[in-house]
């Protein structure tokens, strides 16, 4: 049982949570010990991901021409390409050639395809990385090479602004190095936490899906402001910096959420009234079963994708 100190608070978690990494200055092809220089980062899938990937990369110095694509529509390749002046390649066997760390960046139901199309062209020393949702490492690994490293991941949307939460497991033949190597990439990304592989199915409900959930919370904010006549453009800048600056200020003090709640909510005030009304509403047991919800859904199609890969 491992003790992870958070918030001034000593919580003990099973092997879950190993270790959190902060944005470090790195720079792809800075030497690593015993690893050969990662050069080179393909992305297969340019979708929403994708193309958070690309934004969050590109604004940490990392140049287009270190950046390799491979979107199967053929407009959005030439809209990804044109825009981050990054090389859309036409396979992606192409992709696989050309990067040493290879991401899967597609939908589920096309991991299949791809992992075989990966699987002919790797050569060892390649390291691939996957964000596929509910898409296990032992799934991916029967169309790769037997000794093919593998990462799997689940990042979110705010690494598109080098805010990010990834978390990641990894195959039991990563090397540290490997596996280090990765984690400082994504680490230009905003934060990383290795996770057993167990576990990537609530980080994928919790964070993975979290930005959701927090959009709509600053929406129903604002909508609460323009309710009592404030401007919609006001009231939305209002809610979202709010969100940012309490979320900086538990990130930067590491004190426990109720405590920065406590400092706000003075006796007898406006706050304290909001709260009780928020807890007899059972906000705090909607959000809990709202990433419950997800979490049993990635659960689901987790099973799905076992099913099938044993059905090949």
């Amino acid at each position: 049982m491992q003790i992870l100190s958070i918030c001034n608070v000593r919580l003990k978690y099973p092997r879950a949570m190993r270790y959190v990494y902060n944005q470090v200055p790195f720079k792809i092809g800075h030497k690593m010990k015993n690893l050969k220089d990662i050069e080179t980062i393909g992305i297969i899938g340019a979708g929403k991901l994708g193309e958070a990937l690309i934004q969050g990369f590109l604004k940490s110095q990392i140049k287009g021409s270190k950046i390799c694509i491979f979107e199967i529509d053929r407009d959005r390749s030439k809209y990804i390409s044109e825009k981050y002046n990054v090389r859309c390649l036409d396979s992606v066997s192409a992709v696989v050639k050309e990067s040493d760390l290879i991401i899967i960046a597609v939908k589920p139901i096309d991991v299949k395809t791809v992992a075989k199309q990966i699987g002919e062209t790797i050569t060892p020393g390649k390291i691939v990385l996957t964000f596929a949702a509910a898409t296990p490492i032992e799934y991916i690994s029967k169309y790769l090479p037997k000794n093919t490293p593998i990462i799997r991941g689940m990042p979110n949307l705010a690494v598109s602004v080098r805010e990010g939460m990834t978390a990641i497991a990894h195959s039991e033949n990563c090397s540290s190095e490997q596996v280090q190597a990765v984690i400082k990439i994504l680490s230009l990304l905003g934060k990383v936490v290795q996770v057993n592989e167990r576990y990537l199915n609530v980080v994928t409900a919790l964070s993975g899906s979290g930005p959701a959930y927090i959009a709509l919370i600053i929406d129903s904010l604002a909508d609460a402001g323009v309710r009592f006549g404030l401007p919609k453009d006001i009231s939305l800048l209002m809610a979202t910096q709010t969100v940012l600056g309490g979320a900086k200020m538990l990130l930067e003090s590491n004190q426990h959420p109720a405590l920065l709640r406590d400092m706000v909510a003075t006796p007898a005030g406006t706050t304290i009234e909001a709260l009780l009304k928020l807890e007899r509403g059972g906000f705090r047991a909607m959000l809990v079963d709202a990433v419950t919800a997800a979490t049993k859904r990635a659960e689901q199609l987790e099973r799905l994708n076992l099913l099938n890969k044993n059905d090949d």
